[in-house]
């Protein structure tokens, strides 16, 4: 089949990504090897390929996973339009590749079992996220989707949580990053992370709306400027406003907001205006400026907004701010990202792993086993093989605690959630999901929730797969050796 870029198969001015797009929605290299692996008739080989963070982002003592929904439904929807296959021919880059190739692309569903953490559980280094055990052309060409979902949701859902605990169960938290996230799609993912992470809403309509939540916002400096040149001063913005939305936050720092705090204070005491619900700073030094609005409305919510993020929340409680809410924005969508990878841990049976300096990888496929006290607190994570008998590292936790050192459980993190491309989990609520979240971060060690220079996640490697490690290790060093 021989085509041209010119001819109309793909809207290539049209950014703007849809479902049918997502199979294309991939790095070049992930279509050049399933070539090659069909090429080779190796495409149908048993892979198994992992999702996990080597390297916690600095001050990070845990990362909370998330984007799970989103890749289950991608991985649902697989395939390739005649039009795509069109577009790839026509990029003149495939022209060596078997015929199949493209039978293969064009008959394309997920058949594959993937494993994962829920969404919300609190998880650290080198502990999959998500396993996908496919055939493997599958398993690799769903990488890049894969991670672009999971890394960007678990860094917005692991910074929300990291929000709340420092912030406290009562605050009212807001996702108000829309304006500054990556793109649209980054916005929606966004939305969805932060409130699955522990906030209360998002300003973002569309967000909300998909998501069965009411959309939350207060106001902007736009219109208090705009009403008070057209209808006479800050007052009459006010009025107006809350006319048509008496219960929602009003804007105080557009010029001065303890002048502003004064004038409203004065006319509700005078009766000339009813009880204020809420306002909301922008601006200023928000520690004096809370305070000396406290004093002058004690009755009404203060909220917050401004470039905030954990440790300026932190900072403002130390220093006794007297605000009850909070909208978190630039600082909670952007940042210091996630770097999660997604290695080939298995193919064919046999054991895989990465061993070049620095970015050495742990075999095998694996679960990670929790080890709870009889408080409901984390002890620590085992990484074992997905083969070990989980009741003989009970028996083990027994004849500890028969020592004198106290009762424990463990219990299996990564579950079956899709099987022959099939789910077998009923989408979670997001309230849920946002409720695990809190249970997971609250049951972590203090030191790990500290906010800056956490201590160290208590993960130890099982000896089934230490062994497994250098043994594997060896077998491609001295296969490396006789090669050259």
């Amino acid at each position: 089949m021989t085509t041209t870029l010119s001819q109309p198969m793909i809207d290539f001015q049209n950014l703007d990504l849809t479902v049918a797009d997502a199979s294309l929605l991939t790095d070049l290299y992930q279509l050049t090897m399933a070539a090659c692996y069909v090429g080779e008739k190796l495409d149908q080989r048993t892979a198994s390929f992992e999702l996990f963070v080597r390297k916690l982002p600095q001050d990070f003592g845990y990362l909370v996973a998330a984007g799970l929904e989103q890749a289950l439904s991608y991985l649902q929807q697989l395939k390739f339009s005649p039009q795509q296959i069109q577009a790839l021919q026509a990029t003149g880059l495939f022209v060596h590749v078997p015929e199949r190739f493209w039978s293969v692309l064009e008959q394309a569903t997920f058949e594959g079992t993937v494993w994962a953490v829920p969404e919300g559980t609190a998880v650290f280094a080198n502990e999959p996220l998500l396993r996908v055990e496919a055939p493997l052309w599958q398993a690799q060409i769903v990488e890049t989707y894969l991670l672009n979902t999971i890394n960007y949701q678990t860094l917005i859902a692991t910074r929300a949580a990291r929000i709340r605990d420092q912030a406290g169960d009562d605050a009212k938290l807001l996702e108000f990053g829309t304006r500054r996230a990556f793109s649209p799609q980054g916005a929606m993912w966004a939305a969805r992370a932060a409130i699955a992470g522990g906030l209360d809403g998002t300003s973002n309509v569309l967000a909300a709306l998909k998501l069965g939540q009411t959309p939350s916002g207060t106001m902007a400096h736009a219109l208090v400027m705009a009403l008070s040149a057209l209808e006479g001063n800050e007052d009459e913005a006010f009025t107006a406003f809350h006319r048509y939305f008496p219960d929602a936050a009003l804007l105080i720092d557009t010029f001065d907001s303890i002048e502003a705090a004064q004038r409203l204070a004065q006319q509700v005491e005078a009766g000339e205006r009813s009880p204020i619900r809420a306002v909301r700073l922008d601006s200023g030094e928000l520690v004096s400026l809370s305070q000396q609005v406290r004093s002058l409305l004690p009755d009404t919510l203060i909220f917050a907004s401004g470039d905030l993020d954990e440790y300026e929340i932190a900072r403002l409680k130390q220093e006794g701010a007297e605000i009850d809410g909070y909208g978190i924005g630039t600082k909670l969508v952007t940042g210091t990202p996630v770097n999660g990878v997604y290695k080939l841990v298995e193919v064919d049976g046999k054991a895989m792993m990465k061993i070049s300096s620095g970015k050495v990888t742990y075999p095998g496929r694996k679960q990670i086993l929790r080890q709870w006290d009889e408080s409901g607190q984390i002890v620590g994570d085992r990484l074992c093989l997905i083969d070990e008998l989980i009741d003989e590292l009970e028996d083990q936790t027994d004849s500890k605690s028969s020592s004198g050192q106290g009762q424990s459980s463990y219990t299996p993190l990564l579950q079956t959630v899709m099987i022959e491309g099939e789910r077998v989990q009923v989408p979670e609520e997001l309230g849920a999901i946002a409720r695990r979240t809190r249970e997971s971060v609250k049951s972590l060690p203090a030191a790990l929730r500290q906010i800056r220079q956490p201590g160290l996640a208590p993960v130890e490697i099982s000896d089934a797969l230490q062994q497994l490690t250098e043994r594997t290790q060896q077998q491609i060093q001295s296969h490396y050796t006789k090669s050259n």
